[in-house]
């Protein structure tokens, strides 16, 4: 079953988010886009605001935006970064209220006023997140951890059960969770079509895509 079709695979940013929640009153959730991270996020938030496809919210936050801070915690802003000035009032928010776990903030691009806002330092956990491990995946069991490997303690394990194809197939892959599931062609596809130039973008935007994309090709 792919990942995508309403199936949640669990994630080690689960626990690490839960974690988070319950020492900070706000967690920011950072990572390229279709790595999880709202879905990761929904497991947990009570509410949500889904401002890139929500108009009445985003117009909310131009006439009222504290209004948008009410709901049930912990309360969910997806894609803020369309409305960035949603930042200072969470972190207005953070300082002023009592309790921990109140928000989480979920983005995969910078606004352009990013030099204007706030930092949140000390208000505001950063969680970064990236694609889905060969754990996460159910491709190895975690039995030998890079904590262990650093600490130079003895570690063993046994035979994976894969080939190298197997893990050349996995690393083209790249581990999207909404390809999980899907034949090779398809996730491929899908990689392709990620790292192409978006013409929708601005010069600078699409020059740099364009440019990660070479190296990666």
């Amino acid at each position: 079953m792919r990942s995508g079709a309403n199936t949640y695979m669990p994630r080690l940013a689960d626990s690490e988010l839960a974690t988070r929640l319950a020492r900070a009153s706000t967690v920011l959730i950072e990572g390229p886009k279709a790595c999880g991270k709202t879905a990761t996020a929904k497991q947990i938030a009570r509410s949500e605001v889904c401002f890139d496809v929500d108009a009445n919210a985003r117009l909310a936050a131009s006439i009222d935006p504290q209004a948008l801070l009410e709901g049930e915690t912990p309360r969910l802003f997806d894609e803020w970064q369309v409305v960035p000035e949603i930042w200072n009032h969470v972190r207005r928010a953070s300082d002023q209220r009592s309790g921990r776990g109140k928000y989480i903030l979920t983005g995969s691009a910078a606004p352009t006023d990013d030099i204007a806002r706030h930092s949140g330092a000390g208000r505001i956990s950063r969680l970064r997140m990236r694609t889905m491990s060969l754990f996460e995946q159910g491709h190895a069991n975690g039995k030998i951890s890079l904590g262990s490997l650093l600490s130079e303690e003895a570690v063993s394990a046994g035979e994976p059960g894969l080939t190298v194809s197997d893990i050349v197939e996995l690393i083209c892959r790249g581990g999207w969770p909404g390809t999980i599931g899907d034949s090779l062609d398809e996730a491929m596809g899908f990689v392709r079509d990620y790292i192409e130039p978006d013409p929708r973008d601005g010069c600078g935007a699409s020059r740099q895509r364009n440019s990660h994309g070479s190296k990666i090709r």
